[in-house]
């Protein structure tokens, strides 16, 4: 299948994105704004970009859809560039993935077991063997967040992955449409009883229940589906505008979804498809920028490896320096996301590496 650039600066931009969210989020945690001042025309603008930079900083955490929807999307596009070739088989299928998910996992576990600067907020005890195998939402409460709290994704993946053959089934016997209306409505009425009627967890709907989250993740197999049928078309919406514009009009519609338990239901699909929707207009833009194109493009398209080792190390970071002024707060944060994007994207190529060397045969599955 031939790699789409803006798909992985849609993927780097939002890695990044998430990035930022958690150094942000440790850096300013215990501080307050200052009271805007509207004083001047110059003083209400600075409260202004102030109260602007505040609220989507702490919108870094809905890139995580973004991530679901892009998954989805790429997942279901080299699915069916198999089936059409007629080498779909299944069995395959699985090694090939679970051998381009779990080794660089495990190595997200040494480089935080070894590495001396990472926030160590646990002690590491027989917890790991669970997050090891990818099995958080096991005892949830006490392992689903261990060591580091963004490996949550990876146990939410893994589910995916496992009910994947009957997504692909559902999607090519029913279509796009009608696959995507069906699995939100079934998801949503789930949504409901987990939170409204059987309470649970939070940390059940938030991925440990996979199912929670498939109207992101099956939005994203649709959209792979429409590019393959229509690729101008889709690519005209999403990269030239429309999406960008409508990503950022619906953007304080999707907010209002957190107002109380019945809205809330329709929460994290609604934030991470306008949050998709932006990254993807801003990718669109930033394609015809060619040496940032391409940095974000590699950052993309090893987004896996940064994702799994960031946290504690911005973690770590953000505890040392707060508090600090913002632009030298975004200064340190642009070197750091620097770093630790060299950093994940060596991991990964040596991990990959490795791997194709060990099973020549069975090379592990693309990005």
């Amino acid at each position: 299948m031939k790699r789409l650039p803006w798909i992985d600066i849609s993927k780097g931009l939002a890695i990044l994105f998430v990035v930022y969210f958690h150094f942000f989020r440790t850096v300013f945690e215990h501080y307050q704004l200052p009271p805007n001042d509207w004083s001047s025309a110059l003083a209400g603008t600075m409260s202004i970009s102030r109260s602007a930079w505040w609220q989507i900083s702490g919108l870094g955490f809905h890139a995580v859809g973004a991530f679901i929807i892009l998954s989805g999307w790429t997942l279901v596009q080299s699915t069916m560039a198999r089936a059409e070739s007629g080498h779909l088989a299944w069995g395959k299928w699985y090694f090939a993935r679970f051998t381009r998910l779990y080794p660089m996992y495990w190595v997200a576990h040494l480089v935080y077991l070894v590495s001396p600067f990472v926030a160590r907020l646990e002690p590491v005890d027989e917890r790991i063997v669970l997050s090891l195998l990818g099995l958080r939402f096991i005892n949830i409460e006490m392992n689903f967040m261990y060591l580091n709290a963004t490996w949550w994704y990876f146990a939410m993946l893994i589910q995916f992955y496992l009910m994947f053959p009957l997504l692909f089934w559902a999607a090519r016997k029913f279509g796009a449409w009608t696959f995507l209306l069906i699995a939100c409505s079934l998801v949503f009425i789930v949504r409901y009883l987990l939170l409204d009627v059987y309470p649970v967890h939070g940390l059940w709907t938030l991925g440990g229940f996979a199912i929670c989250r498939l109207p992101e993740f099956a939005f994203g197999m649709a959209l792979g589906m429409w590019h393959a049928r229509s690729t101008s078309r889709v690519e005209s919406l999403l990269l030239r505008g429309p999406a960008l514009i409508a990503g950022i009009l619906l953007y304080p519609l999707a907010l209002k979804l957190y107002d109380n338990g019945i809205s809330y239901v329709f929460c994290d699909f609604g934030t991470g498809a306008c949050c998709f929707l932006a990254i993807a207009g801003i990718a669109g833009l930033i394609s015809h920028v060619g040496g940032l194109a391409r940095i974000l493009g590699v950052v993309g398209m090893y987004s896996y490896g940064l994702y799994l080792i960031h946290q504690p190390y911005v973690i770590w970071l953000g505890l040392k320096i707060r508090p600090q002024p913002v632009t030298i707060f975004i200064l340190i944060f642009v070197i750091t996301a620097a770093v630790l994007s060299a950093w994940g994207v060596a991991l990964e190529k040596t991990t990959n590496a490795l791997v194709t060397k060990l099973l020549p045969a069975r090379k592990p599955a693309p990005a």
